[in-house]
């Protein structure tokens, strides 16, 4: 496990020297929405079209999707109580940045290379099915709708018309329609989806260590962070252990759930910060924090599930 975590803070930490440094005079912020717009656009639906097209779907794809799903509400749900009552001081916009970065983990550009070096290139299937057909539906809906009511902006929410915008769930739904009807993957395009998806967890890798940044560090935010922290990295993965164990999950499947919900907060809230008007430094240092302390956690929770 010491070289799976060595060989990803490597990658992370080639970001973090690219925010630095900025080599060739490209800012981080820059190179992180090119790699993150490819990736988005074409290697990852790629990737996922290549598995989900040969895995097995069945009724553990919806015991992940409900597992997901409730830890992510209740955590969202606690948050919205923590910043609403505890923190009386927090401006909306703080506010809504933290209950996201509480409540949604980092289940595809930390959760693919995290399950694939800790369980195998199988339970990439397993990231894949808790982030589009849980994390993306309820954080383009429940998500932007809380963002809309928290932040300062002038956009019109829409959610139908986002999730019609997203091209990894437009493979991930037909890759379940051509897995489910039985039609046999062609060796040429499996070859090509394979070229493609092998790119996707380095550049995320890389694209989440430019991300990090430690400037809305004050000393009164270790106290506004604290809940973030504890929902995401603790109390998320229990529920994910409650609740997969009960429904039915076991073995690798539940091991890779509950490391799934035992992430670090998401990097694609930035964008939600940015667009809705929420606190997009603040939230960006959650993510740091987050990730951080995910690395001690991590291995945690992976010895406690095996």
């Amino acid at each position: 496990m010491f070289d799976v975590f060595t060989q990803m803070a490597a990658l992370i930490a080639s970001g973090v020297a690219w925010r630095i440094w900025t080599p060739l005079g490209i800012p981080a912020d820059t190179s992180r929405q090119s790699l993150t717009g490819l990736v988005y656009v074409l290697l990852l639906p790629a990737l996922v079209l290549d598995v989900l097209w040969s895995s097995p779907l069945g009724l553990d794809s919806l015991r992940i999707s409900a597992t997901a799903v409730s830890g992510i509400l209740v955590c969202m749900l606690l948050a919205w109580l923590i910043y609403r009552y505890a923190y009386k001081q927090c401006s909306k916009p703080t506010a809504g940045a933290l209950i996201l970065a509480a409540a949604f983990p980092n289940a595809t550009y930390m959760g693919l290379p995290v399950l694939e070096h800790l369980l195998g290139p199988e339970a990439r299937a397993i990231a894949i099915q808790y982030d589009l057909f849980a994390c993306t539906p309820v954080l383009l809906s429940i998500g932007i709708l809380m963002a809309t009511l928290h932040g300062d902006h002038n956009e019109k929410f829409h959610p139908l018309a986002t999730l019609v915008r997203v091209p990894p769930l437009w493979a991930a739904i037909l890759a379940v329609g051509l897995n489910s009807a039985g039609v046999p993957m062609p060796e040429w395009l499996d070859e090509w989806l394979g070229m493609l998806g092998i790119a996707v967890i380095p550049l995320m890798l890389i694209s989440l260590g430019m991300s990090l940044q430690w400037s809305a560090w004050r000393r009164h935010t270790l106290p506004l962070l604290l809940p973030v922290v504890v929902l995401q990295l603790a109390v998320m993965p229990l529920i994910a252990t409650l609740v997969g164990g009960r429904i039915g999950l076991d073995g690798m499947t539940l091991t890779g759930t509950i490391l799934e919900a035992a992430l670090p907060s998401m990097v694609l809230g930035l964008v939600l910060c940015d667009r809705y008007g929420l606190h997009t430094s603040l939230y960006a240092l959650a993510v740091t924090v987050t990730t951080v302390v995910s690395l001690v956690t991590i291995p945690i929770w992976f010895s406690w599930a095996s």
